[in-house]
């Protein structure tokens, strides 16, 4: 194997997923980062799950908002749905796990708060679920997917699809998009032009 071709390729992967899903998602982002925004000055507050590497990705990103991300400033109110353990398996194994996150936002989440979902594929069907009811409870829901979305549309009023197939690069841009989230919140509401 070489492995300067290899690394060269998988540099060459990840610089088109997060170039062509830029330009296709940008705006989308900006339009999230407004409605963020939104609700952290109407004291509503960002709520985000997702599973496996987008679990990690959900709570990444609430624990830059809540902390700090570029700028040292008040924490930000974010909630990630995959850290309890006790609620997880309580519902995991009282109901289902298809109702894991669901049950969460209909405890937690009200009309002000932005619900926002990640799944790779777009077709989890907790995070479908969850983003359905947060819809019925009048919340902002965005999902986060990739490929061909999945069925993300069908319960997000905003859907923002990596431009690629492949697992690994949809997962890098979903991060680098959950960074590039904070650091949009960040400017507007504590540098504001």
């Amino acid at each position: 194997m070489d492995y300067n071709i290899f690394f060269e390729n998988a540099l060459e992967g990840a610089t088109t997923a997060y170039r062509e899903s830029l330009e296709s998602c940008g705006r989308k982002l900006i339009e999230l980062s407004q409605w963020v925004c939104r609700a952290f000055e109407n004291n509503g507050k960002l709520i985000l799950f997702g599973n496996g590497g987008s679990a990690a990705d959900a709570q990444h990103i609430a624990a830059e908002f809540v902390n700090r991300f570029r700028l040292d400033r008040k924490p930000l109110p974010a909630i990630a749905l995959t850290t309890d353990t006790s609620i997880l398996t309580a519902i995991s194994n009282d109901y289902h796990f298809d109702q894991v996150f669901s049950k969460q936002v209909q405890a937690l989440a009200g009309p002000m708060d932005v619900v926002l979902g990640i799944s790779t594929s777009g077709n989890s069907p907790n995070v479908l679920k969850a983003l359905s009811v947060a819809r019925e409870i009048g919340a902002r829901t965005v999902g986060i997917t990739g490929g061909s979305g999945g069925k993300m549309d069908r319960c997000s009023d905003l859907v923002i699809c990596v431009a690629s197939s492949d697992t690994p690069r949809i997962q890098e841009v979903h991060i680098f998009f959950g960074h590039l989230l904070c650091d949009l919140v960040e400017q507007q509401v504590f540098s504001p032009v």
